[in-house]
């Protein structure tokens, strides 16, 4: 609940590792920064195959070993950009938004991590789209960690 919307709605910690297959590895030398997208894949959006995208942040510096609990909504002082998501939806700055599980017993909630050979040249309230675009032909690494999220009784 720590990090869900009806709890303290503070971004999870993470902690960045490389890897070949089982062994332990070194980032590339053409690392250039990380780009992060949680979303919950139960939900679709507006009747369409979209599901709901909670939270997105891009231009985290290729020198980053994670990310901190609680990260600031907005543009942070290392280049670190909050992009689209629930919380740029409902017109507020973009930033962390926590799950919040409607209709269902569980919904499955999925943070996608992407390592960049560049820096994305977006504004903070771009689209999902425009996102995975400006990244597609950049990506030199990605895992997925996801969770589950039990609906409250009603």
């Amino acid at each position: 609940m720590h990090y869900s919307g009806r709890g303290d709605n503070k971004s999870p910690d993470f902690e960045f590792h490389w890897s070949m297959g089982p062994n332990p590895g070194s980032a590339p030398d053409n690392l250039q920064s990380y780009a992060v997208i949680f979303h919950d894949i139960e939900n679709s959006s507006n009747k369409t195959t979209t599901d709901t995208l909670h939270w997105t942040a891009f231009n985290i510096p290729g020198s980053a070993k994670g990310l901190p609990e609680g990260l600031p909504a907005g543009d942070l002082p290392d280049g670190t950009r909050n992009g689209p998501g629930i919380q740029a939806m409902r017109g507020s700055t973009p930033g962390y938004f926590g799950p919040g599980a409607g209709p269902g017993p569980i919904h499955h909630y999925v943070f996608e991590f992407y390592a960049l050979d560049s820096k994305l040249d977006l504004p903070a309230k771009t689209t999902r789209e425009d996102l995975l675009k400006a990244m597609d032909g950049h990506i030199i690494g990605k895992a997925a960690y996801f969770g589950r999220f039990h609906a409250p009784a009603q």
